[in-house]
């Protein structure tokens, strides 16, 4: 049996982060699976600490906020710390939906895939969640920015429900973007010829508090990360 840890950055998630904890209880509990969680609280200013402490959730507490990158790649050390198998990256605001992990770790666990991302965009069907007009366009153009520099078509580049193999943990516990994660990480190993799959997920949207991107942050994230892929793109293979 595969070790899984769900890995759950939160960052002021005191309305949030219980409901997102209790779900994944319930899911173990109805469907006999035993995913472990480990909630990195991103130095939350609000509740969230307390919830975590008043309700025993497994969690690991940074002092300073370092961001998505670096709580993340706190998850993914202590995933390799302790021998997991599988990691997957899960949202602690609502937005992710326990029941497709199972979908998201299939590609890992049948050896097609080292990393497997939830996707809202691969099958239209799948998935009601809706975005802006202006971020469609942001995704399709940091998609075809990726597909021309390593040949590889991803639908969903900034979803966050991802799955990652051994190998992957091993590497980016060592080494991970604390800037735009997603999208860099996916091209850097696309570019190394590591393997990466998509499933078709629903997600939902946000519950409660704020999201960590704010809307005056969005032309600056597009250059700097189609700038990055620029550069990712041009590296020669070692």
């Amino acid at each position: 049996m595969k070790k899984v840890l769900l890995v759950i950055p939160a960052y002021n998630e005191e309305e949030n982060i219980l409901k997102t904890y209790n779900s994944i209880l319930l899911y173990n509990k109805s469907h006999k699976t035993n995913f472990d969680v480990i909630v990195i609280n991103d130095g939350s200013r609000d509740n969230t600490e307390m919830v975590l402490n008043q309700n025993n959730v497994p969690h690991i507490t940074l002092i300073h906020n370092l961001g998505i990158g670096g709580a993340v790649q706190t998850g993914y050390k202590y995933a390799y710390q302790n021998n997991y198998d599988i990691a997957i990256q899960f949202d602690g605001d609502g937005q992710h939906d326990v029941n497709y992990v199972s979908k998201i770790i299939e590609p890992l666990l049948n050896g097609k895939a080292m990393m497997s991302i939830g996707s809202r965009f691969v099958d239209s069907s799948s998935s009601e969640f809706k975005s802006t007009k202006a971020r469609q366009i942001g995704i399709k153009l940091i998609s075809s920015f990726i597909k021309f520099f390593t040949g590889e078509k991803i639908y969903d580049v900034t979803s966050g429900f991802r799955a990652i193999d051994r190998s992957l943990i091993d590497r980016f516990s060592k080494e991970y973007p604390l800037e735009y994660p997603e999208p860099i990480s996916t091209t850097e190993i696309l570019k190394e010829g590591c393997i990466v799959s998509e499933v078709p997920v629903s997600m939902n949207e946000r519950t409660g508090g704020v999201s960590s991107i704010r809307s005056w942050k969005n032309v600056y994230y597009m250059l700097n990360v189609l700038l990055s892929i620029v550069i990712i793109g041009l590296r020669r293979k070692k």
